[in-house]
């Protein structure tokens, strides 16, 4: 069974800390991540959707479009 915070020691640690300590376990977990292949049904989809999106253009919204988007709400 994982460690819980309490075991750790964690919840002592203040929220900024804390983040601080969740950003490196996501990027080690994401570094990991990056290193193992793909799937078949992970190759398939990211198939699928390349050719959706070669096929429907003006259905892609382009990335600068979607955070400026974000942010705006993020303002309200």
């Amino acid at each position: 069974m994982p460690a819980t915070m309490k075991e750790l020691g964690l919840d002592d640690l203040s929220i900024e800390e804390r983040l601080t300590l969740a950003q490196e376990l996501w990027d080690s977990v994401e570094w990991q991540m990056a290193k193992l292949p793909l799937t078949d049904a992970q190759r398939l989809e990211l198939e699928r959707r390349l050719a959706d999106s070669i096929a429907r253009p003006d259905a892609v919204t382009p990335w600068e479009t979607i955070k400026a988007r974000a942010m705006a709400r993020a303002k309200r």
